[in-house]
């Protein structure tokens, strides 16, 4: 069964998020005051409504408890809206709220009122693409939590024709292989620890993200 999923503000991250989500089966219902925001969700999510989520009535009708998640994506300029909301939704049953914040002060009260999760893309996007900056050889970097990142990377010079177990990579910098991204077809294989790397590879890691630049520079 699709999870359904109540994402609130369409602006251009909520308006993002109900597409990706969409496109990947979720049921999105989508909701925002500004008209012309929900006729544009309204191509592609499964409903999209015109409500004020701030107004205990039109979110009741919304039935929030109902839903798998419900995501607060009220943008920065509203704060004072996101944080009712966001209680709104809890107070409602929502088994997860997520909230976008917008400073940690921002965060911290989301918190208070009840988010399970908060968001903060502009700083998880500039934490990524420093990373990007700084060290060419990373292809992608997710955030797992509690400090730990999901990072694919490319296959660095002193790897080449070496094994794993002649790396020795978790005793070393700290990294776990949990996949690696070989040929032409881009397919990820599961990692054989004696089997050598080859030039064209990436590694597919998990780590802390101190470990990432240690693992760089021991090259």
């Amino acid at each position: 069964m699709s999870q359904q999923i109540l994402i609130i503000g369409l602006g251009q991250f909520g308006m993002s998020l109900a597409k990706a989500l969409s496109e990947k089966g979720a049921e999105v219902l989508a909701v925002d005051m500004k008209k012309n925001l929900v006729e544009e969700a309204s191509q592609f999510v499964t409903e999209a409504v015109l409500a004020n989520a701030t107004d205990e009535a039109d979110l009741a009708r919304l039935e929030p408890g109902k839903r798998d998640s419900a995501i607060c994506a009220i943008g920065y300029d509203s704060k004072e809206a996101s944080i009712i909301c966001t209680a709104l939704l809890r107070q409602m049953g929502a088994p997860l709220v997520i909230a976008r914040a917008g400073d940690r002060m921002h965060q911290r009260i989301l918190h208070l009122v009840g988010a399970h999760e908060i968001i903060n893309p502009e700083m998880e996007f500039g934490k990524k693409y420093a990373n990007r900056l700084i060290y060419k050889d990373i292809i992608v970097d997710t955030n797992l939590g509690e400090n730990l990142h999901l990072t694919e990377i490319a296959i660095l010079p002193f790897m080449v024709g070496k094994t794993l177990i002649d790396l020795e990579l978790p005793k070393k910098f700290g990294v776990m292989v949990v996949g690696i991204r070989r040929g032409d077809d881009g397919k990820i294989l599961q990692p054989r620890p004696s089997e050598p790397l080859q030039g064209n590879d990436t590694i597919i890691i998990v780590s802390s993200e101190a470990a990432i630049p240690k693992l760089i520079k021991g090259a």
